[in-house]
């Protein structure tokens, strides 16, 4: 029992003068960017012999590059990390196998066909400032990027995390708001999220300076070869917001080559025998 006696609660009204009446809405809504993540993808097997892969190409990476949306012109500005066209069909099958449960998971449901894909390393001072991945696919509200990350473990870095931003629904239209997610580059795992996402990497420090010691990621644009039919609004919706503020990052000329040098490959179709789903409910008798 209390030793304290029960008064009951008396309701105490805000006057007019406390809080002013407003005579409309100055609030706009900020809406999250759907976004998926699954840890152990390609198993600790495939995901160690594919760092030790990305360590030994060293020489042959480059520095990465952003393209301009108004000139379309390709620099460095913003960005600081070296990059390696790749292809892989065991990678791209891995995909394809989860991309039914990631569409369900995230609400896209458009056809998703090719694949564009590129490592990147981010050693000391790595980053990659506030951008979408309009540049690299045909049509922004249905495409969906993908980075899965690799390292030594324990890690030989610091930093390097995923800044997803929130969309800010204003009466200038859709744009990247002050709040945002982040995402740990764990190894052997991988996030999915709309293409048209603004997002950034934070800087990266690497003490050692030693390449293997880097953050590597393999980066996909996953995409559909020509323009789709908008999806259906709903849960959706949101994709179209996204894709309306990505379009002024997008290049006013038509981009016909990657800026970083990959090269589309086919999207190979899920196999029934492998491909994830969601657990069955378990159901009471």
């Amino acid at each position: 029992m209390s030793g304290y006696a029960m008064e009951p609660a008396t309701p105490t009204e805000i006057s007019a003068q406390a809080l002013p009446p407003s005579d409309q809405w100055s609030t706009a809504p900020v809406v999250p960017a759907p976004v998926c993540r699954f840890e152990n993808f390609l198993g600790a097997e495939r995901a160690g012999t594919l760092l030790k892969y990305a360590i030994s190409r060293e020489a042959d990476f480059h520095a990465g590059t952003v393209l301009d949306p108004l000139s379309g012109q390709v620099s460095h500005k913003g960005r600081s990390s070296l990059v390696l066209p790749v292809t892989s069909s065991v990678f791209s099958a891995h995909l394809a196998d989860c991309l039914p449960l990631v569409q369900e998971i995230l609400g896209h449901r458009a056809a998703l066909t090719q694949t564009l894909t590129v490592l990147t390393s981010h050693g000391e001072g790595g980053h990659y400032g506030m951008h979408t991945d309009a540049s690299r696919v045909r049509d922004v509200s249905t495409a969906l990027s993908a980075v899965y990350y690799l390292h030594r473990r324990p890690r030989g870095f610091d930093g390097g995390q995923l800044r997803l931003y929130d969309t800010l629904l204003g009466r200038d239209g859709a744009q990247p708001a002050e709040s945002y997610r982040t995402i740990e580059p764990e190894h052997d795992t991988i996030v999915f999220f709309p293409a048209g996402a603004f997002h950034e990497v934070v800087p990266s420090t690497c003490p050692s300076g030693h390449f293997a010691d880097h953050r590597f990621t393999l980066t996909t644009w996953i995409s559909n070869t020509e323009s789709a039919t908008p999806m259906p609004d709903g849960p959706s919706r949101i994709w179209q917001w996204l894709a309306r503020a990505a379009e002024r990052t997008r290049p006013l000329t038509d981009v016909t080559h990657d800026h970083d040098g990959a090269s589309p490959i086919a999207l190979p179709p899920s196999d029934p025998a492998t491909r994830l789903t969601l657990p069955t409910a378990r159901t009471t008798p």
